[in-house]
């Protein structure tokens, strides 16, 4: 992956003044493995939501604890009472989400195994109706699950926020405007992304594979 990353890396330069820049100050990209956990990711990614990293990671350990062995499955969390959700610390709606996540990972609706099998749009549709992941959601699941290397998450904050401080725009960019900057990116948008984060030292650490905070 270090070839591909220094492959793009000399792309982004060479079509972008500010991103060269930025290369620059930041160094060499060190975006996370792919980790092979998928289900698990996504489970992170649902109990994350509109709380902080800490509580996040706290709730994440007293459902891996509740749960015992074989830990976060689709099949455990089937299994799990509504009380022993709870007391995790899950709301009564991120339980209902991750249950309705482990529905359709059980019956094969999102075939999370195969999902590397199909071009992103389609993981995007296909993750979408699972109660709790939405687009940005699914977008950090390529990222960071599948290790797809030409994702633009228009709505992510810390992507417009960067964005907003590199090339000294007055407000934040809108979708249309980050679409506008970041066509020359492509083939590695992904990439482009991950230097805009880092900027802001807001990229998630990859030995816990948590993933950043969407727009509000």
């Amino acid at each position: 992956m270090n070839e591909v990353y220094r492959k793009a890396r000399r792309h982004l330069a060479r079509r972008d003044a500010v991103l060269k820049q930025l290369i620059a100050s930041v160094g060499p990209c060190t975006l996370p493995p792919s980790p092979t956990d998928r289900f698990g990711l996504l489970v992170r990614s649902i109990i994350a939501q509109q709380i902080s990293t800490k509580a996040a990671h706290t709730i994440g350990e007293r459902l891996r604890t509740a749960l015992g062995r074989p830990g976060v499955k689709p099949s455990t969390i089937l299994k799990a009472s509504d009380e022993l959700l709870r007391g995790a610390g899950l709301s009564s709606n991120k339980a209902r989400s991750l249950r309705d996540l482990a529905e359709k990972v059980h019956t094969g609706i999102v075939p999370l195994d195969e999902l590397h099998e199909f071009d992103d749009e389609k993981v995007i549709e296909l993750l979408v109706p699972v109660r709790g992941i939405g687009r940005w959601t699914a977008q950090m699941f390529l990222i960071f699950a599948l290790g797809r290397l030409d994702v633009l998450p228009v709505d992510d904050l810390g992507l417009r926020a960067g964005a907003q401080r590199a090339y000294e725009l007055a407000e934040l960019p809108g979708r249309k405007e980050l679409e506008e900057l970041g066509e020359p990116w492509r083939p590695y948008r992904s990439i482009a992304t991950w230097y805009f984060w880092r900027s802001l030292s807001s990229v998630p650490q990859s030995q816990t594979n948590e993933m950043p905070k969407p727009s509000k």
